[in-house]
């Protein structure tokens, strides 16, 4: 995971809540799942998206919400399947 934080034009979403996301981290950015279209902002300007969660459900949906957005057809968004526990 830290090296796909390293890669230039790239963010790391974290989709659980934000209890989860002070427990355990990866880094990246927490916006829960429930509010990815209202800060949709926040990954606007990054040319590739990796979507994490705890099993890579939630991420997934997260994932395919970015895909539908018309403007972003030229973004990479990407989804850890699995989640966390099974890239540790």
């Amino acid at each position: 995971m830290k090296e796909i934080q390293r890669q230039e034009d790239t963010v790391v979403i974290d989709v659980r809540e934000g209890w989860e996301f002070e427990e355990f981290n990866e880094g990246g950015i927490n916006i829960p799942l429930a509010e990815i279209r209202e800060k949709r902002s926040l990954a606007a300007d990054f040319n590739t998206i990796v979507v994490i969660c705890t099993n890579g459900v939630r991420s997934k949906v997260a994932a395919m919400d970015y895909c539908r957005i018309p403007e972003w057809n030229d973004k990479k968004i990407l989804h850890v399947k699995g989640g966390i526990i099974e890239s540790e």
